[in-house]
């Protein structure tokens, strides 16, 4: 085979070659005209979920609250605040819900009847924490979590 033979050959296959692979244009016209599906909407996640149980006070606050956080929800009477209240005292590598140290310095100042149960799963971690009143540490921490516990009393 001559080479001008093989090079008329060769210029014959090339625009037949480039018609086989789709230029930028035609697959931006193809994408333009496929039809576009919706991503499903994947339902809200509720990991933050606490169930708030008082008893004890007399006032308003006695009952069990669902607490929704991320979005904040539940049965909770103030949910939002609740929720912003727990997002405040959270800290990276604590625990916002640990008890009163047991060697603690606390007034022996009673701060009132009222006692408070809280279960469920806060930051990934799972939380079972109880609280009451009966000094100033333990009122201190309940102060601390007021708006979760239904109370906002100093």
């Amino acid at each position: 085979m001559s080479l001008r033979r093989l090079v008329v050959t060769a210029a014959a296959l090339v625009p037949a070659a480039l018609l086989a692979f789709p230029t930028a244009a035609t697959a931006a016209s193809a994408a333009a005209s496929a039809p576009v599906r919706p991503l499903p909407v994947p339902a809200p996640a509720h990991d933050d979920h606490l169930t708030v149980t008082v008893a004890g006070g007399g006032g308003g606050a006695d009952g069990t609250y669902e607490l929704y956080c991320h979005p904040a929800g539940g049965t909770h009477p103030h949910a939002k605040a609740a929720c912003d209240q727990l997002d405040g005292a959270t800290v990276w590598g604590t625990d916002p819900f640990a008890p009163v140290p047991t060697n603690r310095m606390c007034t022996q100042i009673y701060g009132g009847p009222e006692r408070a149960h809280v279960s469920g799963t806060w930051a990934g971690r799972p939380v079972n924490a109880d609280f009451k009143r009966s000094n100033g540490c333990e009122t201190a921490r309940w102060n601390k979590f007021s708006s979760v516990l239904g109370t906002e009393r100093g």
